[in-house]
């Protein structure tokens, strides 16, 4: 529109986006944060999600920064695949996911499950030896697949344990961990198929597919605030499990609506009328209804348009460190050890931020003990780039004896984009052939995401609401959102 009365072009994503200047690394950590606050009501009190009577019923705090999470997931991880090949590109998800994830499991199992059982019980009888013990906690989850949340029945007079009628999970956040990896292999599959390079018009086809069941749902459900149907189990697959049909639809469309959008960043407009469009749908969906019909690609657009339109000074925001991995990872049990040792006292405010200051922490730990030097094995970081940087430098041309400027026999003429002053659109200058060697490493922008995962078979009972619909069964206890 603004174009039209312009009469310009308008901005487009591609045109605005910057990989080193951009503010999704603040948006996920918002996201993650914004989790451990819409679980302080059930978590820390045993109320719903917060945010969802606010919004209708439709959704809350918590599940719309699960949403953001797989959305800038999938813009970030088909830009990764872009730029890498098959093997690079499963190097860095393996290395990005898995280091941080079983140390988080021994923690829990061998740090904060001992800790609540002492506390309990007065000792640790019964502890090890129990059937759903912490020995069978990591070895069930090592995979990712999360089929075991509860640790030798612990953490049943917890509030959240009052939710779902007995123990209760630890790490509950942790189950859109399958849903994340599945979109991963997805993702590999369209590398293998050339399709992100040769054939982008069939992420498209996939995403307007997933848009169009949600449609059919919507028009089906009885009222506009209605939720999705769950429509059972998909599954399950060996490792992995099985996955909820219906947060495998909205997950799905979210990733794959990212990664269109960066296949089609030069063809996506971006500019404030739009947003501002997209900021008054966006709230008329949350209060009127028609929330997953308009509200969700109203909300993608507010999410990429704050990524590329917030301040550049923003961008520095976990671009050296990133702790929103170990927030989403931790941040469920520190919610429940706060609120095991009556943390809650202190009001839902000093529930949240003891949540935050704790988790946080644990965050910043796990990055700088566990996630970075992990990410040191990823091609094009640690030892990869000190092998580039030894053969460039055996490269480097040396400086001839001679008058200033004369070069050495028989080297090339410096040419091409890397010339002395190209960067700048200038014409370079006459000039020894000496310069440095151009940087290689590049920016690793990817992950996330995201929010709570369905326990063994089918999808999470209570995941927005877990005050109203309370599973019977301990194995269904972490059905809450949660961030990746």
């Amino acid at each position: 529109m603004q174009a039209v009365l312009n009469g310009q072009q308008s901005p487009t994503l591609q045109g605005r986006f910057s990989a080193q200047h951009n503010a999704f690394g603040v948006l996920r950590l918002a996201m993650a944060c914004g989790v451990i606050i819409a679980h302080a009501g059930p978590l820390g009190f045993g109320t719903a999600n917060i945010g969802a009577a606010t919004f209708g019923r439709q959704s809350d705090l918590g599940t719309l920064c699960l949403y953001g999470f797989f959305l800038i997931s999938g813009f970030l991880i088909t830009d990764s695949a872009l730029r890498s090949t098959l093997r690079q590109y499963l190097r860095a998800r393996a290395l990005r996911v898995f280091p941080g994830l079983w140390v988080c499991l021994l923690v829990t199992a061998f740090v904060f499950a001992p800790l609540a059982a002492f506390y309990e019980n007065g000792s640790l009888d019964g502890f090890w030896g129990h059937p759903e013990g912490p020995f069978d906690y990591v070895l069930t989850n090592i995979a990712a697949s999360m089929e075991q949340f509860p640790i030798s029945g612990l953490l049943a007079d917890t509030p959240y344990g009052q939710i779902v009628g007995g123990p209760s999970a630890f790490d509950g956040a942790l189950w859109t961990l399958r849903y994340d990896l599945a979109l991963y292999a997805v993702v590999a599959v369209l590398m293998v198929t050339s399709v992100l390079r040769r054939a982008p018009r069939a992420v498209l086809v996939l995403t307007g597919g997933c848009y169009a069941l949600i449609l059919a749902d919507f028009f089906a459900a009885s009222s506009w605030s209605s939720r999705p149907p769950q429509h059972g189990a998909i599954g399950p697959f060996p490792l992995i499990g099985a996955f909820a049909a219906d947060w495998t639809l909205m997950l799905g469309f979210l990733f794959l609506l990212g990664a269109a959008a960066r296949l089609y960043a030069h063809r996506v407009p971006m500019n404030s009328t739009l947003a501002v469009l997209a900021a008054v749908t966006l709230v008329g969906s949350l209060w009127l209804g028609g929330f997953f019909a308009v509200g969700l690609p109203a909300f993608a657009y507010l999410v990429l348009f704050a990524a590329v339109a917030l301040p550049k000074r923003w961008s520095r925001v976990s671009r050296r460190h990133d702790y929103t991995y170990g927030i989403y990872i931790y941040g469920f049990p520190v919610q429940q050890l706060t609120a095991l040792l009556g943390g809650t006292r202190f009001g839902i405010l000093g529930y949240i931020v003891l949540s935050l200051l704790g988790s946080l922490l644990l965050a910043a730990l796990s990055w700088h003990l566990v996630e970075r030097p992990a990410l040191g094995f990823k091609t094009g970081s640690g030892r990869a780039r000190h092998r580039v940087a030894k053969q460039a430098a055996r490269r480097r041309p040396q400086r001839a004896a001679g008058p200033v400027g004369a070069t050495r026999a028989g080297a090339r003429p410096s040419t091409g984009r890397h010339q002395a002053g190209a960067r700048h659109g200038q014409t370079p200058k006459a000039g020894p052939a000496l310069r440095r060697p151009a940087r290689t490493g590049t920016t690793d922008l990817t992950f996330l995401v995201p929010p709570v995962k369905a326990t063994t078979v089918t999808a999470p009972q209570t995941a927005s609401l877990p005050g109203t619909s309370a599973p019977t069964r301990p194995e269904q206890s972490a059905a809450v959102t949660s961030t990746r």
